[in-house]
C-alpha cells in the first residue's frame, strides 16, 4: 500500500472526524485530504515531477502532516529535515538530495535562507505562516484552489522510494536513508497491531519533521485516531490535553517522562485515562520508569528502533510483562538476531551485534553504495548496536552504535564535535563522550588537550561549538586534560575517559 492510500482509506472507512487538534484549531481528515491535494497541485505547477525531492523543515504544526500527504500525492519524495539542525548541516542535505522545493515556517525561514547560500540551483522556498515576499512564497498562496483537477500521477509501486530520511553519520556528513512506501506502511500497521492501538486521541509532541511524524500520522490513518499536535513540549499542556481528549497513550523520550514526573502541576489535571507511554530514542533509567508508573498509574513501555528500520523494531506492549532495562520484543513481521563478529547467531544471554530483517528494513542509503553494502548483508540490517536477548525473547541494548550519544532523544555523534574542536587554533586534541543524565538521558562532555601556551577557556570553546553546531549537539561541559588515555596502538580509551570525567564532575 502507498502512503496516499492510507488517508484515502481512512476517509472512506471512518467518515469525517477531527483528525488534528492544534492550539485552538482543529482539522478533519477530509480537510487534511483537501489541503494535501491542493499542495500536490501546487507542487505540479511549480514543476515538481514524480521522483523529485521536496523537503519539509519546521517545528510541529498541521502543515507538516498536510505537506507529507501533498508531496506523496504529487509523486515526489518526502525529505524530512530536523528544524534544530545547523545551517551547514541543512545545506549539505539540500545539496545532496537536490531538493526542488522546501516547505518551512517563520521559525526556520531565515536559517533556511542562509543554508541555501552557495547552491547552484536553489529550491523554491515555501513558508506556512508568513506572507509571500523576500524570496519566499506563502504555502497557501501556492496551493491550488481546485483540487478536483489534481494532475494524474503515473502509477507507482509500493517498492518505490517514499522518503529520504537523513541521519547523522560518523564521517560528519548525514546519510540519506531510503524508505519505501512498503517500509513505512508495514512498520505502521505492525506497530499498531503490536500495541493493539485503539481508536482515540494521541499526542504528537516528538518532532513531526522526522520519521516519527510519518509513523504517528500513518498509524492514525490506519486506526481512525486523532493527533493533538504541540510545537514544543510543555508538561502542563500535555496534562491538559490528556484530560480534555481522554488520551490513553502517546510516545515520548525519557527527558519528557522525567519532566512530567517532576512537574508539580500534574495533580491539577485528571490524567486517569492514560494507560501507557511509549519511550524510545534513549535508555530509560529504571528509577524513572518506576517513579512515573507509581505517580500516574500508567505503564512506560520502552522500545527500540532506528531510521533504517522505518523505525520500530521492538517494543513492550500492554499484554506482556514489562522488564525494566529491556526494550521489549520484536513487533510482528520483524526478525532479530544477535550475532558475533563472524555473523553467527549467539545463544540467549550473550552480547553481540543486533541485526534485523523485515519488510520495514531500508533498501539502502541514497547515492551511497558503500555504506549500503556495509549495513545490508544477506537481507539483514546490521545495526551496529550491541545487545542481548533473554530466554523470553526480550531485547536488551547494551551499547548504542559504539560511541553514539543520545541526548534528549536525539542522536549526537562525537566525531562531528571532535572534528570541530580539533580545528580550533588553540586545541591540540579533543575527545567527546556522553555521560548519564537523569533529565536528558545523556549529556555531552568534551575532554580537551590545549596546545602549548594556549589560553582558551571553557566558555569560549562552548561558544565556538555553538557557532557551528545545533544547540543540542553543543557540549555542556569542557574538561581540560594534559593528555588523553590510550591503548597500546594509540586508540583513545573512551570507557576510561568517561570514568575519569565522572570523577572530575563529582569533584567540581
Amino acid at each position: 500500500m502507498k502512503l496516499k492510500d492510507l488517508l484515502d482509506r481512512n476517509v472512506s472507512e471512518f467518515g469525517e472526524y477531527p483528525f488534528i487538534y492544534y492550539e485552538e484549531k482543529q482539522y478533519s481528515n477530509v480537510e487534511t485530504k483537501r489541503f494535501a491535494d491542493q499542495i500536490a497541485n501546487g507542487l505540479h505547477k511549480l514543476g515538481v515531477e514524480p521522483g523529485d525531492r521536496v523537503a519539509v523543515c519546521m517545528p510541529n504544526c498541521p502543515e507538516v502532516i498536510f505537506s507529507y500527504q501533498g508531496i506523496t500525492r504529487s509523486g515526489a519524495v518526502i525529505v524530512p529535515i530536523m528544524f534544530t539542525l545547523h545551517q551547514k548541516e541543512i545545506h549539505f542535505i539540500i545539496k545532496n538530495c537536490k531538493a526542488k522545493v522546501i516547505i518551512t515556517s517563520s521559525y526556520t525561514a531565515e536559517n533556511m535562507k542562509k543554508a541555501l547560500e552557495g547552491l547552484d540551483n536553489k529550491p523554491v522556498l515555501l513558508v506556512a505562516d508568513i506572507p509571500s515576499g523576500n524570496g519566499m512564497t506563502n504555502l497557501y498562496d501556492m496551493m491550488s484552489s481546485d483540487p478536483g483537477n489534481l494532475k494524474s500521477v503515473p502509477d507507482s509501486s509500493e517498492e518505490d522510494t517514499a522518503v529520504i530520511l537523513y541521519t547523522s553519520g560518523t564521517t560528519g556528513n548525514p546519510k540519506g536513508v531510503l524508505l519505501t512506501h512498503k517500509n513505512l506502511y508495514s512498520n505502521a500497521v505492525n506497530s499498531a497491531a503490536h500495541n493493539e492501538t485503539e481508536r482515540g486521541a494521541t499526542i504528537g509532541v516528538l518532532p513531526l519533521a522526522h520519521v516519527y511524524g510519518l509513523t504517528i500520522s500513518n498509524v492514525s490513518y490506519i486506526t481512525g485516531s486523532s493527533v493533538v499536535v504541540f510545537s514544543k513540549f510543555d508538561p502542563v499542556k500535555v496534562f491538559k490535553a490528556i484530560e480534555k481528549y481522554q488520551v490513553k497513550a502517546f510516545s515520548a523520550v525519557p527527558a519528557m517522562i522525567h519532566a512530567m514526573l517532576a512537574s508539580e502541576h500534574a495533580e491539577h489535571y485528571d490524567t486517569s485515562s492514560l494507560e501507557w507511554v511509549g519511550s524510545g530514542s534513549a535508555p530509560l533509567p529504571i528509577a524513572l520508569l518506576n517513579g512515573f508508573q507509581q505517580k500516574f498509574k500508567a505503564k512506560v513501555l520502552e522500545g527500540y528502533g532506528l531510521s533504517e528500520a522505518a523505525p520500530v523494531v521492538t517494543a513492550h506492549n500492554k499484554k506482556i510483562a514489562v522488564k525494566p532495562g529491556s526494550v521489549g520484543i520484536p513487533i510482528p513481521g520483524t526478525k532479530i538476531k544477535i550475532v558475533n563478529s563472524h555473523r553467527e547467531e549467539v545463544p540467549a544471554g550473550e552480547v553481540g551485534e543486533l541485526i534485523v530483517s523485515g519488510d520495514h528494513v531500508t533498501p539502502g542509503y541514497y547515492q551511497n553504495e558503500e555504506e549500503t553494502r556495509r549495513i545490508l548483508v544477506n537481507g539483514w540490517l546490521h545495526t551496529g548496536d550491541m545487545g542481548r536477548v533473554d530466554e523470553d525473547g526480550y531485547l536488551y541494548i547494551v551499547d548504542r552504535k559504539k560511541d553514539l550519544i543520545i541526548r534528549g532523544g536525539f542522536n549526537v555523534y562525537p566525531r562531528d564535535i571532535e572534528e570541530l574542536l580539533n580545528g580550533h587554533e588553540q586545541v591540540f586534541e579533543a575527545a567527546v563522550v556522553g555521560i548519564p543524565d537523569e533529565r536528558m538521558g545523556e549529556e555531552i562532555v568534551a575532554c580537551v588537550v590545549k596546545k602549548a601556551g594556549a589560553s582558551v577557556t571553557e566558555d569560549k570553546l562552548i561558544q565556538y561549538c555553538q557557532d557551528y553546531l545545533a544547540k543540542n549537539k553543543t557540549p555542556k561541559m569542557i574538561i581540560f586534560a594534559e593528555s588523553l588515555p590510550r591503548n597500546g596502538v594509540g586508540k583513545i580509551l573512551k570507557t576510561r575517559l568517561r570514568e575519569s570525567i565522572a570523577g572530575s564532575i563529582s569533584s567540581r
